[in-house]
């Protein structure tokens, strides 16, 4: 399934998209796409309801995927290939940081570019959505906590994330810095997350050309990694890196500027277009 939120930001209705492309309307049946709702018995009842039966929805601004996100976690340098472009070894083991839950907005929103950047970049990154509480659990069992998958823009100010000092955290997680969706994907649609081509695109030009099978760390490793220091619970986002291409990695370096615009996507998962605007 492909599940979904549309309408106005705070006022979205949950939704999924047929086998028509048409938006049917889930209100009737569950109260948003997020917690009980995206567990494995919330999602075989919405499988279970014939599409065609609920109200069709006219098209309109998409939502976040997923609501009510007690944590997004992030991978990073998760490519072996992005990490060279960026001079970085390969880590031994997986990169954690927060993206602050307030970054996140729909897929098509506009991005802000905060006051005082000048290194605003872009990161293609495939998002994991959590289904169901996860803690110590193995890395065969892994994937069986996983509600669907979805596109993750993981956009990054790098002067406050690498010049300044501390963390990396203030350099992800200004407003608007984490647009997800369009749709949550169920895990049963996607036969391979270590096989999925990921795009993205400035202005029209081709920047990132990849693949998930470069990830250093696959997602049932992360899944299981992350569940031995923290518990995962429904609604939780992991986004898992992305493949070369940034505009910190190219020589010279190129940052987005105001009226950029960006398109990004993967693979049978939908994307994204964003307009970059200076936060005044």
């Amino acid at each position: 399934m492909k599940l979904m939120r549309v309408g106005e930001a705070g006022r979205e209705k949950p939704a999924l998209l047929d086998s028509d492309g048409k938006i049917r309307d889930l209100s009737g049946h569950v109260a948003d796409i997020g917690g009980e709702a995206i567990s494995p018995a919330g999602l075989a009842r919405i499988a279970a309801i014939d599409p065609k039966s609920l109200p069709e929805l006219a098209p309109g601004r998409i939502g976040a995927c997923v609501a009510g996100t007690g944590k997004f976690i992030c991978i990073g340098l998760n490519f072996s290939d992005h990490a060279a472009e960026t001079g970085a070894t390969v880590p031994p083991e997986p990169v954690i940081f927060m993206k602050a839950t307030s970054a996140i907005v729909g897929p098509n929103d506009t991005v802000l570019i905060p006051r005082g950047s000048e290194k605003t970049d872009w990161e293609v990154e495939l998002g994991v959505v959590i289904g169901k509480t996860a803690k110590y659990v193995s890395e065969a069992d892994a994937l069986d906590y996983i509600a669907g998958y979805c596109v993750s823009h993981d956009v990054s100010e790098r002067a406050f994330q690498t010049e300044r000092a501390g963390q990396w955290t203030k350099g992800k997680s200004c407003d608007t810095f984490g647009p997800i969706g369009p749709w949550l994907v169920t895990k049963d649609e996607v036969a391979d997350p270590q096989n999925l081509g990921m795009w993205l695109k400035v202005n029209g030009q081709t920047m990132q050309n990849g693949s998930s099978r470069t990830m250093v760390y696959g997602v049932a490793h992360i899944v299981s990694y992350l569940s031995q220091f923290m518990s995962l619970h429904p609604g939780d986002v992991i986004s898992t890196g992305t493949p070369p291409g940034v505009g910190m990695g190219m020589k010279p370096p190129r940052y987005l500027k105001d009226g950029d615009v960006v398109e990004l996507g993967i693979e049978s998962l939908g994307s994204q277009k964003q307009s970059f605007v200076a936060d005044r």
